[in-house]
């Protein structure tokens, strides 16, 4: 299952995912498009980690999260029809 990561600051969102390097053991953090994480959000593949930078909250949103949830955090656009 895939993870993406939604950070929301005063500016506005975004979102990234965490690849992991096996050769050099190291984490790269790339952002990604708004459509890649729905496409996977829709097909029940993927989780997305909400993070408020300012006040370091976390909530971890996924398809089985209420559709309240959803709407608030992600958007109108990622909950099933």
């Amino acid at each position: 299952m895939n993870r993406y990561t939604k950070f929301i600051n005063i500016m506005g969102s975004y979102y990234t995912k965490d690849f992991e390097k096996e050769k050099k053991n190291i984490t790269k953090v790339r952002e990604i498009k708004e459509e890649t994480v729905r496409k996977f959000f829709l097909q029940g593949d993927c989780e997305v980690l909400v993070v408020f930078e300012e006040t370091g909250k976390e909530i971890l949103i996924d398809d089985f999260s209420s559709e309240d949830d959803i709407k608030k955090y992600l958007g109108k656009s990622f909950i099933k029809k």
